[in-house]
């Protein structure tokens, strides 16, 4: 089997595998995304949450193409999103990169030796543009979930759908066991990425984390913003909160518009070979 080059990284355990087409063509079937993720838990090599793709610059803009290990091509990950600005500053000794998703321009800016802050811009709330099955108040949503009743979840868009319910401690829920019940239930036509959070106080939420396609993951920047705009909106914190994660925190700032910028660290950057 032919061996190609990629890189690993990682956002607060959030891991990646990057793979640089700007000037080579590398296609990747989606079985064989699916093949490797089943082997993330096996090959340290090989661990990932989401493969990313760059691809040739446009107008000073790297677009890049983003699929979960379930082999699901997603619209936004924010934690990978920032490493890779960090792996193209590095490439290019520019410390301002713009990346282009399938539905976003994202502002990425090295900030630190190893911190990257990208602005995510505006969250969507319209109930079609989560997308939810039919239209309801985006703010107070109800599921149930095996006879129990999930309520005041606050559903919304930060590049991919999101779900949060704001619950006085975030691990007394088995997202290994509702997290998919949750993300593919009927209401969410693309499925959805679940949060359980809690409010520390004004200035800080703990949250644990089903992401749509991955599973539990470490971190998810995505989940921060959402959560973070839900709760600045909800009057539950204020507009600079430091979402915590099992590794550490990621910052989201708010403007007055909505607009969303996420700081973090950001993994050094490993070299690795995938066999196709």
């Amino acid at each position: 089997m032919p061996l190609i080059n990629a890189f690993r990284m990682d956002g607060l355990g959030n891991r990646f595998i990057i793979i640089d087409r700007r000037k080579n063509s590398i296609n990747i079937p989606k079985e064989k995304i699916i093949h490797l993720g089943k082997l993330k838990s096996f090959h340290r090599n090989i661990e990932f949450d989401q493969m990313i793709f760059i691809e040739k610059e446009i107008n000073n803009t790297f677009p890049i193409t983003i699929f979960n290990s379930d082999g699901g091509e997603v619209s936004a990950c924010g934690n990978g999103s920032r490493c890779v600005a960090y792996l193209l500053s590095k490439d290019l000794n520019n410390k301002e990169i713009k990346l282009r998703t399938n539905n976003r321009l994202l502002n990425a800016k090295i900030v630190g030796d190893y911190d990257v802050q990208l602005e995510m811009g505006k969250p969507e709330f319209e109930w079609h543009k989560i997308p939810l099955k039919e239209k309801l108040d985006h703010k107070n949503i109800t599921i149930n979930v095996d006879g129990k009743e999930f309520t005041d979840g606050f559903s919304l868009n930060v590049g991919n759908p999101h779900i949060i319910f704001f619950v006085k401690n975030c691990f007394e829920y088995d997202l290994k066991i509702l997290g998919p019940k949750i993300e593919n239930h009927e209401l969410f036509p693309e499925r959805t990425n679940v949060t359980f959070a809690q409010v520390d106080n004004e200035n800080k939420i703990i949250v644990n984390v089903w992401e749509r396609g991955a599973g539990l993951t470490k971190a998810c920047g995505t989940a921060a913003c959402a959560t973070a705009v839900a709760a600045l909106i909800k009057k539950l914190t204020k507009n600079d909160i430091n979402i915590k994660f099992e590794e550490g925190s990621l910052n989201i700032k708010i403007d007055s518009s909505l607009n969303i910028f996420m700081s973090g660290p950001v993994s050094g950057i490993k070299h690795t070979k995938l066999e196709i």
